[in-house]
């Protein structure tokens, strides 16, 4: 029997990270009532799902055939700064993830299943051993997308030179010659 963690919708989900910039761990997070589930995931997972999720809401703003009004950027009052819920216990690491509009709900869903773990129709009888299934209201998906943005650019400094971070105390920069560079 599957294990499916579905919020439809949850009462919250965002990405939050834990840790130092540098050496911070990523987490998909959906609560609902008491129940939280925690999925762990990298940080270009996070900035690839906000970026998705973005232009599948500009798509079905563009299409027009949506009853339901979808908002162009985050709705003031669905904003959550708020830190993850504590505490963090990680489901699984996310591996496959899969992004849809569901035009009878108008909502966007999202299925994260596990590293190693490929995406199946469960409708078709087979079964997938564990998933984080969320289906989001138009307005919610903006504002996890503005909080993903938020997360992911609350990391440690680029490089003016070479673009790569820049740790507390400085980095090889490749566009100096080796020398050692410093956060400017």
């Amino acid at each position: 029997m599957p294990i499916v963690h579905a919020f439809d919708p949850p009462e919250r989900f965002v990405a939050g990270t834990v840790g130092e910039p540098g050496a911070r761990t990523f987490f998909l997070q959906a609560t609902e009532g008491a129940r939280v589930v925690s999925v762990a995931l990298e940080k270009q997972q996070v900035a690839a799902l906000a970026e998705r999720v973005d232009e599948l809401l500009d798509e079905v703003i563009a299409d027009g055939s949506s009853r339901t009004v979808v908002p162009a950027v985050a709705p003031v009052d669905l904003i959550d700064d708020a830190p993850l819920t504590l505490p963090i216990t990680e489901e699984f690491r996310a591996g496959t993830m899969t992004l849809s509009w569901d035009p009878e709900d108008e909502r966007v869903v999202i299925e994260v299943f596990p590293v190693g773990a490929e995406p199946i129709e469960l409708a078709d009888g087979e079964e997938a051993e564990e998933l984080l299934l969320v289906r989001l209201e138009p307005g919610q998906a903006r504002a996890f997308v503005q909080r993903a943005e938020s997360v992911i650019g609350a990391g440690r400094p680029s490089c003016p030179f070479c673009g790569q971070p820049i740790d507390p105390d400085g980095h090889l920069c490749v566009r100096a010659n080796g020398f050692k560079r410093r956060d400017p």
